[in-house]
């Protein structure tokens, strides 16, 4: 039964009720009972960190997914619109050190009495504290988890209320973890086929590595930063001359392995082929070349250590040179030196650098080259791009680590023209993402690295075998029927548990995977892949991958990589690629530039609507600036949103015509009918094509078209004051233009059109027929084609109103007689004029454009 017309429509309340009423009728709910796979729209849903709060761009990006799910729906389709968290990596253990005074130390016991000293980084007496690392509570590495397990539920609960309030119409029934056993199955599954078809490796490698989280960084998650710096002129001592270098890292020249010159830098062609020794430590290396080096920068020969930067390595890695890594993974210089460093004033000279942060290190190497002479000058002060990890603050280094590998590409060439003409098979929105994909494949420089020296996370299967002395001789892999697995506690395969970490026996692999190898796998994990196969058919390839631009180097191209390997297919058809949200000063908002808006406060003021419409405004892959001071989108959005309460009520003020066969018969009656059907067919369009900001700006243009012009001209007739076939014909063009508005809008305003919708008809707005062209014909009760009537009637009101306007007059006023010139046509709409008008005598002339000519008026009293 319809629900009654309050007498007071209002936005207020509309999100608790309406938001209530969706999740206990099941609206949004995924039916794969009725579902076929040619009839099944699939998103595959960014799992938001669960470390915090959810930010403005989240209801950005969300929305723009949020809207085509809702589209399709509407067009019949069976929507599977899963919601994941991503729980586990860097973030989380981040905000649970600061949240509860905590660190983890794997040394330590599990102690299952623990109770944190801190919540939410206040002590046990209310009492703040800033829990900065040295004043973390060491702790188990289980109770560290079993912290971060806890915290990571509470966030998930509140982002899924902030997510309702959006109104996000997704199944939460499909919710998913990626800490939870499926998603940690479907990780380690992938992973363990990998490693069988050869994919996944150990190597031991130069890696980039964040010494603040002591974990090893892949090339995804990588951020330059302008940093100052300095150029040091350092003597090399040739055969017979010095040969200067100047190198911004004089620390490192213990680790120095060769010189390298551009091979067709006349300067330096005598000296290729032969030896240099280096100062302080009088180590013998060769002088090269290779292209690489730059005859512009510095002295146009630069020293090669293992390792400065990503260069050296390349360098290092083609020129076969040894390595002789100084810098430890706590960002210290190791205390052995090089066994090519041999003569004691070298080992003396090593000595004072050992032990000592690179800064320090620094310090003291620059004192010593001083003192040598073996400096030239004062370092020369520059600035340069110095790479990050991007949720770091201190510079990475380049250490020698043994590590976890998955071929993306970089060096099966191969596979990257596999991957290459997979970003070809899928549709980007906007298209021009698309090279950001390409560009990523085409300028990888090494394998995806996956393993973190992290605690919380999906653990890498394995364990190793030890031989009799000890040491590591051979991988363990369990079946898939035992997975998840944590090799860190869990018994190798084969194994019983006393002879964990003894000769002979067995150790478990205590690194996990990085967070982008469980979230590249959120069709498989949200699709039930080998896990419930008759739902992973239906939805699988998906039809929708919506994110940020910032991702797609990361997850998107992580999520193709996983496809081709394990499916030989794409993932989905579809990515939509939405832009950032930037403050007033057009910066990116992000938390480390301290300009993030939370959405919270922003829904509470304005309302979801009106968040809605502001998000809905911005087409895909555009940047939006958002200020919290001046909100002026969502000031549009929500007077949007309070005009279709009252505009509905009052166009169902009107009564249904009593005949059952009154038709609409009135020219201006079907020219609106025709201009609606040309917005369905250009909105349906604009939404097929991924651009649900050009379907809102036809859309909204004509809805204020309807409200500011037809309903005024036609609401005389609409009361009655013409014939009763002239009603009829006024009263079903605004009650069936009324409904067709309402879900054209309905992706964009949500609650505001399922209000509407409930007090004329049963069921949700929002699982009913999305309108068709065909659907306007049979409200006209025919085809029909625009024929102009609308506009020129529109226009002669302007001009009737701005007549009344330039005498001072009141709209109100009754005009004795006017004259409007105009085409022929403009006739027809003659009695909707007058009435609208207030004029008691209509003349018309012909005219190529219309114009009011003359306007008499009644006296109007004083």
């Amino acid at each position: 039964m319809a629900a009654a017309i309050p007498d007071k429509p209002a936005l207020e309340g509309l999100e608790a009720r309406w938001g209530a009423h969706w999740a206990s009728d099941g609206t949004y709910r995924f039916d794969r009972d009725s579902a076929t796979r040619e009839n099944v729209y699939s998103i595959d849903t960014p799992p938001p960190t669960a470390s915090g709060s959810l930010h403005i761009g989240h209801v950005f990006s969300y929305t723009h997914m949020d809207l085509l799910a809702r589209y399709n729906r509407m067009q019949g389709k069976s929507i599977f619109y899963p919601m994941g968290w991503d729980d586990n990596g860097l973030p989380t253990e981040r905000r649970v050190q600061n949240y509860y005074g905590v660190r983890c130390d794997p040394s330590l016991p599990y102690d299952p009495d623990f109770a944190p000293p801190l919540q939410g980084g206040a002590n046990a007496d209310g009492s703040s504290s800033s829990s900065k690392a040295a004043d973390q509570l060491p702790i188990s590495r289980r109770n560290f988890t079993e912290l971060c397990e806890r915290l990571t539920v509470e966030d998930e609960k509140q982002f899924e209320d902030v997510f309702r309030q959006l109104g996000l119409s997704v199944d939460y029934d499909l919710s998913y973890r990626t800490i939870g056993n499926e998603a940690q199955t479907a990780a380690q599954r992938a992973f363990l086929r990998n490693l069988a078809r050869g994919e996944a490796y150990q190597a031991d490698a130069p890696t980039l590595w964040d010494v603040t989280f002591r974990t090893a960084v892949a090339q995804a998650e990588l951020e330059d930063k302008e940093q100052p710096a300095a150029y040091h002129r350092v003597a090399f001592h040739g055969p017979s001359d010095d040969i200067f270098i100047e190198t911004t890292r004089p620390e490192l020249i213990p680790a120095a392995v060769a010189l390298v010159a551009h091979p067709d830098d006349e300067r330096y062609q005598s000296l290729f082929g032969t030896t240099v020794r280096t100062p302080l430590f009088d180590v013998e290396i060769p002088v090269l070349a290779h292209h690489l080096a730059q005859k512009d920068k510095g002295s146009g020969i630069a020293m090669i250590a293992t390792f400065g930067d990503i260069t050296d390595v390349t360098w290092w890695r083609e020129l076969s040179l040894p390595n002789r890594t100084i810098i430890g993974r706590d960002g210290r210089l190791i205390a052995d030196a090089p066994d090519v460093i041999v003569t004691d004033a070298a080992r003396a000279a090593y000595a004072e650098l050992a032990g000592k942060t690179v800064f320090s290190a620094k310090a003291k190497i620059v004192e010593l080259l001083q003192a040598s002479g073996e400096m030239v000058g004062e370092p020369r002060k520059i600035t340069h791009q110095v790479k990050f990890f991007e949720k770091g603050d201190k510079p990475l280094e380049i250490v020698s680590t043994r590590q976890w590998y998955i071929s993306n590409g970089a060096r099966d060439l191969a596979l990257r023209d596999t991957m290459l003409n997979r970003g070809t098979e899928i549709t980007f929105a906007p298209d021009f993402m698309r090279v950001r994909y390409d560009n990523w494949v085409g300028g990888l420089t090494g394998d995806w690295l996956i393993s973190r020296q992290r605690f919380f996370g999906v653990p890498i299967p394995v364990w190793y075998e030890l031989d009799a002395d000890g040491e590591k001789a051979g991988v363990i892999v369990p079946s898939e029927d035992l997975l998840p697995v944590d090799p860190s506690s869990a018994t190798a395969p084969g194994y019983d548990e006393n002879q964990r970490g003894v000769p002979g026996g067995f150790i478990g692999e205590v690194d996990i995977m990085d967070t982008w190898a469980t979230s590249s796998l959120t069709p498989q994990i949200a699709g039930g892949w080998e896990r419930d196969p008759e739902l992973f058919d239906l939805v699988f390839p998906y039809s929708l991958r919506s994110q940020g631009q910032d991702i797609i180097r990361t997850w998107l191209f992580s999520t193709v990589l996983r496809a081709e390997l394990e499916h030989g297919t794409i993932p989905w058809k579809n990515a939509g690629i939405s832009g950032f949200i930037v403050d007033p000063d057009r910066k990116k908002m992000s938390k480390s530039k301290g300009n993030v808006v939370t959405p919270a406060a922003v829904l509470d003021e304005h309302g979801a609507d009106a968040v809605r419409y502001w998000a809905a405004s911005s087409r895909l892959g555009t940047d939006a600036a958002f200020d919290p001071q001046n909100p002026k989108q969502m000031k549009i959005g929500r007077r949007l949103a309070i005009k279709v309460l009252n505009a509905a009520k009052f166009v169902y003020s009107f009564p249904e015509p009593a005949s059952t066969d009154a038709t609409i018969t009135n020219p201006l009656d079907l020219d609106l009918l025709a201009e609606l059907a040309a917005v369905v067919r250009t909105a349906t369009a604009a939404f097929d094509d991924l651009d649900h900001a050009k379907a809102l700006e036809v859309i909204e243009h004509q809805f204020w078209i309807f409200c500011d012009d037809y309903l005024e001209v036609v609401k005389e007739r609409a009361y009655g004051a013409a014939s009763a076939d002239e009603q009829a014909s006024a009263v079903l063009t605004l009650r069936g233009a009324v409904d067709v508005f309402l879900r054209l809008l309905a992706p964009y305003l949500p609650f505001a059109t399922e209000e509407v919708w409930s007090w004329t008809h049963e069921g949700s707005i929002h699982t009913s027929a999305w309108p068709t062209e065909a659907e306007l014909a049979g409200i006209a009760g025919g085809t029909v084609e625009p024929t102009g009537l609308r506009v020129l009637v529109s226009q002669a009101l302007i001009g009737i109103r701005r007549a009344k306007t330039d005498a001072k007059a009141s709209q109100k006023t009754i005009a004795t007689s006017a004259t409007i010139a105009g085409p022929a046509l403009l006739a027809a709409a003659a009695e909707d004029l007058k009435a609208v008008g207030r004029i008691q005598e209509l003349t018309f002339t012909e005219g190529d454009e219309v114009a009011v000519t003359a306007v008499v008026l009644e006296e109007q009293a004083d």
